[in-house]
């Protein structure tokens, strides 16, 4: 048996970046699409192709702004990463997800601040690191918050007067509303505010304790202080 004929395992599936799916026979594969923004139509096409050479089910375009190609055998994982060529995206296990980017002022005529080249900062520095728990982070250009700041561990919201971040947000089964640690920061603070917070929460935390029950647990305005030094 090679390398690429044994079976996955479950411990394997983070790094090969393959999801079980409900038939627990095959998997998706989810590639990295930063803020779901493709530049090269070439990218689309590859994951076309992977697809169809391995027999996919399906392509599901993720909440995540990820496509996530469906039904893949167990033996074909490495292989199909190996023709895609992209970087995996962070869709399970206990890191930094997909940073959740809305078009902002790049794309959308009511945007207010340029959430994408933030946002792509955020991605490029959070992705996949590795914290306490599951850890989501989202970047809106405006307060309509396509991107859904308020239900993420860290969200930045854009306004008139800069970024208002708002920290403990999710949804899920106990749905709590990110609360609002500071507002009007300008677009070159937010890369360092993201640092203070990140750092925080990965020294505070308990296993698999998300950013909003860390903060019930200790108390906000002990966590406002200390992670804004006030």
């Amino acid at each position: 048996m090679t390398t690429s004929d044994k079976p996955v395992v479950k411990t394997d599936l983070l790094e090969k970046g393959a999801i079980l799916q409900r038939d627990k026979e095959t998997y998706a594969i989810v590639p990295h699409i930063p803020g779901g923004i493709i530049l090269d139509p070439q990218v689309l096409r590859k994951i076309a192709d992977v697809a169809e050479k391995y027999n996919a089910k399906a392509l599901k375009l993720t909440s995540a702004q990820r496509i996530a190609i469906v039904g893949i055998k167990p033996e074909d994982i490495d292989q199909a990463w190996a023709d895609l060529g992209e970087d995996k995206g962070a869709a399970i296990g206990l890191c930094v997800r997909s940073i959740k980017i809305c078009p902002a002022t790049h794309f959308c005529k009511r945007a207010q601040q340029d959430a994408v080249t933030v946002g792509l900062e955020l991605d490029k520095k959070y992705h996949a690191m590795k914290l306490p728990s599951k850890f989501k982070i989202a970047i809106s250009g405006c307060m309509n918050s396509c991107s859904e700041v308020a239900v993420k561990d860290m969200g930045f919201m854009g306004t008139p007067k800069g970024f208002t971040v708002l920290i403990g947000g999710n949804a899920g089964i106990r749905p709590r509303i990110g609360t609002v640690l500071i507002e009007h920061i300008k677009p070159e603070e937010v890369m360092p505010i993201a640092g203070k917070i990140v750092e925080y929460y990965k020294a505070n935390a308990r296993n698999y304790e998300r950013m909003g029950m860390m903060i019930d647990r200790l108390g906000f305005d002990k966590v406002k202080q200390e992670i804004l030094g006030i």
